[in-house]
């Protein structure tokens, strides 16, 4: 599949806030993504401190859709986080 950087950016407080849905730390979203992405990395993203690479941002964001969190692109209301329906985030 060909997907765009812009269609799997996610901003730091969509991290947080998914996080946040999820009832997860750093360290469990760190640990969600296998690996791929270290907690250091994660709190200086959420920090606003440095903008990862596409392939961190891609980790981060499968990590929470597969825990059934939906990512909202910005529409005119801003960008936002959800649980999918039926979704208890574990």
């Amino acid at each position: 599949m060909n997907v765009t950087k812009s269609a799997m950016s996610i901003t730091p407080a969509q991290c947080r806030a998914a996080r946040g849905l999820l009832n997860w730390s750093q360290d469990e979203l760190a640990e969600a993504t296998n690996g791929e992405v270290a907690k250091r990395s994660l709190v200086r993203f959420e920090k606003g401190d440095t903008a990862p690479q596409p392939r961190t941002l891609t980790a981060i964001r499968t990590a929470m859709e597969a825990a059934g969190v939906e990512f909202i692109p910005e529409n005119g209301g801003g960008a936002g986080v959800r649980l999918r329906k039926g979704s208890d985030g574990r």
